[in-house]
């Protein structure tokens, strides 16, 4: 018969472990390696369950069950404590919760009634007083009218790649215009940037709505400028942006080449910065990987708080998985959670689009989702995603934009570094994501031997090991390649 005495101590044990989490930076590795829930005790034995086989194996090869249970002995003194976990689903979970819970509170209405029947007008009144204070409703969330409403912190799940840009986005949120400014978010297309711009500006507008708060694309804010050229108004184009309390310029990769807009962006930065308003920028490299950008600005930019947002990995992409359907009140069975964790790693927008279609196809058609259904659903998708034909040329072709060099300078035999470097990423890239042998590489390479590619591949290897930025930037390449459809 369950007794559930240790049910308090199961919370307080978890809670504890949640803390240490969160004090090392590792909240999202706890909130997946520790989807588990109590289910009820008898004698030395607390029954726990996860929501699929997966799980199970999961928790247990990652020792999160030995650590949960190490807890709740350290807690309670009793070292013959042990857990058995079972499988359950998290919809069998819920029900079960909601059955309790109703139990419980009619219960506690019942109570309540004899209660009220035994207490005085004055008892009454106040009891009134109080129910009526309690039903005031949750002040809700001011909405700025050039912010998307998705985008706030709630709904962001920070994981090892981007808890850095999380952290010092929400201390910006919290002191805007203070040691962190400006800040810089610069990485990948879809991994969180404008999210967490925007998120800082929503953030603030909530604390104080009279603050003046900008969010702007960089291609929108040229544009204006320009028109402000045209029609004779740069007076009103600079009273509007240098008299912010907050700017939020999106994309300023976009200024590349772009003189005078860069010029009127370092005018209205250093009037900005003189009066201590935030700004927050994005773009898709570092700053100083952008060709034809005044240096006066990228020394501006560079003077602030710059952060690199990488590629979530799986246990992220899962949590980011369960936490979108969270917010669209879905809920999809954990096997298929993991199946397009794993499969679709190159952004969080391609999970988003994943889930959009297959959320499509059991409105439309009425049928429940199963794991076949979404493996057919996703297979055009998912061989896209993963980079599947991947040819030399589409390789050849990103490394050579992305480096402002011709295809045939890369494939050449010039050695200055300009070339050298991209040449020999090309390179590398080209080994990790096809076929191609060192010779054939070599024969496309102005007939190269295969030693030199070889040696150039090696070389990166190395270099990798130590220069995170590298990594960073060969990921990014690595996506772009795969997202390459021209």
């Amino acid at each position: 018969m369950s007794k559930n005495i240790y049910q308090e101590a199961w919370n307080y044990a978890l809670e504890e472990l949640h803390n240490q989490y969160i004090s090392e930076d590792r909240e999202n590795e706890f909130l997946f390696n520790f989807n588990v829930n109590y289910v009820e005790d008898d004698n030395n034995v607390i029954t726990v369950s996860v929501p699929s086989p997966f799980m199970k194996n999961q928790v247990t090869t990652k020792g999160s069950l030995n650590i949960i249970q190490n807890k709740i002995r350290e807690v309670t003194g009793l070292n013959n404590l042990v857990l058995d976990c079972i499988v359950k689903s998290e919809s069998e979970f819920s029900e079960e919760k909601a059955e309790k819970s109703e139990t419980s509170s009619k219960e506690n209405l019942k109570i309540q009634s004899e209660d009220k029947s035994e207490k005085s007008v004055e008892n009454n009144y106040q009891s009134s007083s109080e129910e009526e204070k309690e039903a005031e409703p949750v002040k809700e969330m001011k909405k700025h009218p050039q912010l998307d409403d998705r985008y706030i912190f709630e709904n962001f799940i920070p994981g090892d790649n981007s808890m850095f840009a999380y952290n010092a986005a929400v201390s910006v949120a919290k002191e805007p215009g203070k040691a962190r400014n400006p800040i810089l978010f610069y990485g990948g297309s879809g991994l969180g940037k404008t999210h967490l711009m925007q998120a800082i500006g929503h953030y603030i507008y909530n604390q104080n709505p009279k603050l003046k708060i900008c969010y702007v694309q960089a291609e929108s804010f040229t544009n204006e400028f320009l028109d402000s050229l045209k029609t004779k108004k740069t007076n009103e184009f600079k009273n509007k942006y240098r008299n912010l309390d907050v700017l939020l310029l999106d994309d300023i990769h976009f200024l590349q080449g772009k003189e005078s807009t860069q010029e009127e962006l370092f005018y209205t930065f250093n009037a900005l910065f003189a009066k201590k308003a935030q700004m927050v920028f994005t773009c898709d490299r570092p700053i100083r990987e952008i060709k034809d950008m005044a240096e006066r600005l990228v020394s501006r930019l560079n003077n602030g708080l710059s952060i690199d947002i990488q590629v979530p990995k799986f246990e992220n992409r899962y949590a980011i998985l369960q936490k979108k359907c969270e917010i669209q009140g879905k809920t999809l069975d954990p096997e298929i959670i993991e199946y397009i964790a794993k499969n679709i790693e190159t952004n969080v927008r391609e999970l988003e689009s994943a889930l959009v279609n297959i959320f499509s196809y059991e409105e439309l058609t009425g049928q429940p989702l199963n794991l076949e259904i979404v493996k057919t659903l996703l297979r055009d998708f998912i061989r896209i995603s993963t980079g599947e034909a991947v040819s030399l040329d589409k390789i050849l072709k990103v490394v050579a934009d992305a480096y402002q060099i011709s295809v045939a300078d890369l494939k050449g035999k010039k050695k200055d570094k300009k070339y050298a470097v991209p040449r020999q990423i090309s390179i590398y890239i080209a080994r990790e994501m096809t076929e191609i042998s060192y010779m054939e590489l070599g024969n496309e390479y102005s007939g190269k031997d295969h030693s030199t590619m070889m040696y150039a591949y090696n070389k990166i290897s190395e270099l990798l090991k130590t220069d995170p930025s590298l990594e960073s930037r060969i990921k990014n390449l690595m996506r772009e390649i795969k997202e390459y459809n021209k």
